[in-house]
């Protein structure tokens, strides 16, 4: 036993021995070797034709297998002359290479020759029969994919059809999900895991999150990235489960390095937020741009179907103005343009071609009213009908000769998305010779009348020298002027040039927030438009459970939209008290990322003690960072209050009157409640007045009326006006009518 062990202790000796020496020698080309003989000079020859690979033996000892490699000594321009003469011939890495492959195998060979010595000499020593053999092949089942049964590859074929109808422009959900569902029952993993989300969101199948946390568990054990990302995103927000940032952040990971794109965009906001994690710019940068990357591969020449950000916040205090179209109000437009309105047929193909406003993306009406436009000679039409050409679709066949003619008539009336789309097709070589003088020509003329597609390609073609000589000040020039209209390709290529300090210096910060932009932008952003029409139809757990999601991935209105559910107690699956809690964790989070009304938000919850204790001072800290960051005047009135009531600061009649001045001075809305809030501080100012002097026994309003008597006095003077203004109301036609005496 003794013996064995000391042999073995040798031989690690003196491999680490040799491994020093390598790495030594390593930093500094490979050891001389001594000059061989003529005779030699074959054998090292065959000994140069193999590397080395590291494998393990049964006891866990790295051993060194030789496995063939190209011939590094056999190239044409090495044949000539001696030895010597074509090692001067070869390239430094060339030479480097063969040089390590030549002492590397001679060094197994002597490890080879110690380890047989010691074996003769001590017999106790038995070398399991693995090392003496080769490395066995891998499985059939590893080298090639395992045949599949009946039931997978019917479940396979079944999936794909699925996946044909949903790529469409315009699927059929129920239709699409019936294939999926009835596939996932056969065994398909994929299947399983689109069943689970929309299981879990509720749409378009009924909502169950304790059978979509159990098919995401399944899908989790079989190493699927959605099953991870699934689990995650349940730990992360306590749904069915007990919250455990720990575990979301590891199922994250694992989804992420699997290349879940809603993982990698959870990981980035946590490290560009600094969520239960450590802020990390770079790391964050790492995980966006892969994200963006996937994005911008996705953008056609039109540009995608557009996504419609509505704040339910804004909604409910400014009525409903997110911009979405009423019904009435498209049955009007349809009726004009059917009578020959030119404008109504170009503004409903617009809304057709892009979507959004509550209109579904149809490229077949799009065309239709593009066409009534287009024969009527409107410009914008004749080009928007080029573009549908251009890219084509799964309803119009791509065809780039119509694309041309359409674009060329636009050009001819210079219309700058017309010249846009021919700088495009001679740039790409669309149906006619790649031309890039005439691209930058046409380019030129678009962009000088700032039409966003022209400065983005000029920027492009700068950027790249494509026919012009590459300048990357004009490049940022042009890709600056793009990302102002929001052009999707324009963030991503200064989020780029940002990230590598192209032309600039490099900005880790700027890179971050323009491939967090374009990241937004993905197809996935149809979810915002999901969740607010099911909130309004009153499906709010199947709304909240989509905006938390989108929330994990870092979109602030996803985040303000969930507060705002919680904050009015809205989701039926969560109780009051818990609900106060999420909704300051969704609050903070959307005001982090620059929203004042949020941060008007925390200083109500601190205020009042909403999901946390009454903290005036924190109150007063977040009402002073939405007051002096982003002038928001309801923040500036709040400070005023607490100013003139002394809570969490001094109490001070002067800084109260100025905060409510700069209320008044920001927002033309604050006027009428600041009158009567300075009505009030100035009644108040002479009541301490009096105070001072030997009326004060007489004037102790707090003990006379409670504590909140101010509110109460400002509740009276608001109905005060209010009576006022109604009565001094301007009198219609036929109250002046009735007020005439009679005869």
């Amino acid at each position: 036993m003794f013996p064995k062990m000391r042999h073995k202790i040798v031989v690690f000796l003196f491999i680490i021995i040799l491994c020093c020496e390598f790495s030594e020698e390593s930093l500094q080309g490979p050891p001389a070797e001594q000059k061989r003989k003529d005779g030699d000079d074959e054998t090292e020859k065959d000994k140069s034709e193999e590397f080395i690979s590291s494998i393990k033996d049964e006891e866990g000892a790295s051993a060194l297998k030789v496995v063939s490699a190209p011939d590094l000594t056999k190239e044409s321009e090495y044949k000539k002359g001696d030895e010597k003469s074509s090692e001067e011939k070869l390239d430094a890495s060339k030479l480097v290479l063969l040089k390590q492959a030549k002492w590397l195998h001679q060094v197994v060979q002597e490890i080879d020759s110690i380890k047989h010595a010691f074996a003769t000499d001590s017999q106790e020593i038995e070398f399991s029969s693995t090392e003496e053999e080769e490395i066995p092949p891998l499985p059939e089942d590893v080298l090639h994919e395992p045949d599949l049964t009946p039931d997978e590859l019917e479940a396979k074929k079944i999936y794909d059809n699925a996946m044909i109808l949903l790529n469409k422009t315009r699927p059929n959900k129920k239709e699409v999900y019936s294939l999926l569902l009835a596939a996932s029952h056969k065994g398909n993993i994929d299947a399983k895991a689109l069943v689970a989300w929309a299981v879990l969101f509720g749409n378009p199948l009924p909502q169950d999150l304790q059978n979509a946390k159990k098919m995401f568990t399944e899908l989790s054990e079989k190493g699927h990235p959605d099953g991870h990302m699934g689990l995650g995103f349940l730990y992360a927000t306590g749904l069915t489960v007990n919250v455990s940032q720990a575990k979301a952040l590891v199922y994250y990971t694992f989804a992420a390095l699997d290349g879940n794109t809603w993982a990698q965009m959870a990981l980035g906001y946590r490290f560009w937020s600094g969520v239960t994690v450590g802020a990390s710019c770079e790391k964050a940068l790492q995980y966006y741009r892969l994200v963006a990357d996937k994005v911008s591969q996705g953008v056609s020449f039109g540009g995608g179907a557009a996504v419609q950000r509505v704040r339910l916040l804004d909604e409910q205090e400014n009525g409903y103005t997110s911009g979405i179209l009423d019904n009435d109000l498209i049955e009007y437009y349809q009726l004009l343009a059917e009578k020959g309105d030119i404008q109504a047929q170009v503004g409903l193909g617009q809304l057709h071609y892009q979507g959004g406003r509550g209109v579904d993306l149809d490229y077949q009406k799009a065309m239709h009213y593009f066409t009534q436009a287009a024969n009527a000679g409107n410009a914008i039409a004749m080009a928007y009908l080029g573009k549908i050409y251009l890219d084509g679709s799964d309803d119009i066949k791509q065809d780039n000769d119509t694309a041309f003619k359409y674009f060329k008539q636009a050009s001819d009336l210079n219309n700058p998305v017309g010249q846009s789309g021919l700088g495009l097709m001679y740039l790409y070589g669309r149906g006619v010779e790649k031309d890039y003088i005439k691209a930058h020509k046409y380019f030129l003329q678009a962009a000088d009348q700032g039409w966003v597609d022209g400065q983005l390609q000029l920027g492009n073609m700068y950027f790249s020298g494509l026919g012009v000589k590459k300048d990357y000040k004009l490049a940022n020039k042009y890709f600056s002027l793009a990302s102002q209209s929001g052009h999707v390709l324009a963030y991503y290529n200064l989020g780029q040039m940002h990230a590598q300090g192209t032309g600039m210096m490099r900005s880790c910060p700027t890179a971050v927030e323009l491939f967090k932009n374009v990241a937004e932008r993905g197809k996935w952003g149809e979810l915002l438009m999901q969740a607010h029409s099911d909130f309004r139809e009153g499906r709010y757990d199947e709304s909240f459970v989509q905006y938390a999601l989108l929330s994990e991935l870092g979109y602030e209105v996803a985040q303000s939209n969930a507060a705002f559910m919680l904050d009015r107690t809205e989701v039926p699956m969560l109780n009051n008290n818990e609900a106060l809690v999420r909704a300051l964790l969704y609050w903070g989070r959307a005001a982090a990322q620059g929203y004042s009304a949020a941060q008007v938000k925390l200083g109500d919850y601190y205020y009042y003690g909403l999901g946390t204790p009454v903290d005036y001072e924190m109150a007063a800290s977040h009402y002073r960072l939405a007051s002096e960051q982003q002038h928001n005047a309801q923040a500036m009135f709040n400070l005023g209050y607490m100013h003139e009531q002394g809570l969490g600061m001094i109490q001070d009649m002067h800084l109260a009157k100025r905060c409510y001045d700069l209320a008044a001075e920001t927002s033309p809305d604050a006027k009428v409640p600041v009158a009567l809030a300075l009505f009030k501080l100035n009644f108040m100012f002479n009541v301490e007045t009096l105070q001072e002097n030997s009326f004060s026994w007489l004037l102790d309003f707090n003990d006379l009326f409670g504590a909140n008597w101010d509110l109460y006095l400002i509740t009276t003077l608001t109905g005060i006006l209010g009576a006022i203004v109604y009565f001094r109301r301007p009198q219609g036609p036929m109250q002046q009518q009735q007020q005439q005496p009679v005869g």
